[in-house]
């Protein structure tokens, strides 16, 4: 029940720009591996990576972009509480005020 389970090994053939392995034995006796030339030509790799450089100046850029969108969200959600808060308050001296209301007609 707890034994990994692995996938089945991938059985499709190699990629036909991958370079062929021979190998040719040394006079020593060692055999190293030389790559024969392929067919077909060669296609271009991914792409390499760029690695990002931060310098002191984009440093401080990021975190004063941070602070910004804070203080921005913060702003937003202050104002949202203010206006369910005002919003209750009406509510309340709404509902106070119909009591009253109905209380002095009787």
């Amino acid at each position: 029940m707890f034994t990994p389970k692995y996938p089945a090994p991938d059985t499709a053939p190699p990629p036909l720009n991958t370079p062929v392995v021979r190998l040719i034995p040394e006079d020593e006796g060692r055999a190293s591996a030389a790559l024969a030339p392929s067919a077909q030509p060669q296609m271009p790799g991914p792409p390499a990576r760029r690695t990002v450089q931060l310098t002191p100046a984009s440093v401080v850029t990021i975190a004063a972009g941070g602070t910004a969108v804070a203080l921005v969200v913060g702003t937003v959600l202050v104002s949202m509480l203010l206006a369910v808060a005002i919003t209750a308050v009406s509510v309340a001296v709404c509902a106070v005020v119909l009591r009253s209301l109905l209380n002095n007609h009787r």
